[in-house]
């Protein structure tokens, strides 16, 4: 299968073809970590971020720990300085246990792509998930089924992303978007009509960076990797 096919139809197979086997697990932690294929460019290796900057300018300021970033409340979303058209991103990321919290104010996040789409991060265990909640695209979609783990677990979005095509400086297709929770399809193929919010900008024609919010909580990411696809 062709990357581009992928990437049109949202083949599970697609994602398993895009990533090096070989994998490693940490005793305390059951989710494999997925190498990146030799194609991939590595945005976090959990030493630094040099590679992103912060959504109101100057240095990102999350914390790095143990190979990975956590949000430092109020120092504000952070963002890769590179920008991407089509791609398949992979990244991991951990919620905290806030047991008397609901709904947004438990464990919030998200992953933006071009800075514009937002893939919701939550904690949505055993939820009846709605598109306000973990993998959820807010006000377009919910997930096709909850794939989330516990809090306190490490859990992986590996997303294909079809980026808007252009002609004449005229939006012709909208972007569209496949992603796998936890190895899940969670959205296949679907099509995004407008930025959601939050977003950097507007303009849908335009490529743009890979976006981590800043909603407060203690939310952490490891293992951030891209792989642009022509």
């Amino acid at each position: 299968m062709k990357r581009r096919d992928f990437l049109a139809t949202g083949v599970a197979v697609g994602v398993m073809g895009l990533m090096d086997k070989k994998t490693t697990t940490k005793k305390s932690d059951d989710l494999p970590m997925w190498q990146p294929s030799k194609y991939a460019t590595v945005l976090f290796d959990g030493k630094d971020l040099s590679g992103w900057a912060a959504r109101q300018g100057g240095e990102a300021k999350w914390k790095i720990k143990d190979g990975y970033m956590e949000v430092v409340p109020g120092t504000g979303d952070i963002h890769t300085k590179e920008g991407f058209g089509d791609c398949h991103l992979h990244v991991e990321f951990w919620l905290p246990l806030m047991a008397d919290k609901q709904g947004q104010a438990r464990a919030n996040s998200g992953v933006y792509l071009q800075g514009r789409y937002e893939v919701q991060v939550l904690d949505s265990y055993g939820l009846d998930s709605q598109d306000n909640d973990c993998g959820g695209i807010y006000k377009i979609a919910k997930p096709l089924v909850n794939a989330c783990r516990k809090p306190e677990e490490w859990q992986s979005y590996d997303i294909a992303f079809r980026t808007a095509r252009v002609e004449n400086k005229q939006l012709k297709e909208k972007p569209r978007i496949t992603v796998f929770h936890n190895g899940v399809m969670i959205h296949n193929n679907l099509e995004i009509p407008m930025p959601t919010g939050g977003a950097m900008d507007v303009d849908m024609r335009k490529a743009g960076p890979l976006l981590l919010q800043d909603h407060g909580n203690l939310v952490r990411y490891r293992n951030v990797w891209i792989m642009p696809v022509k």
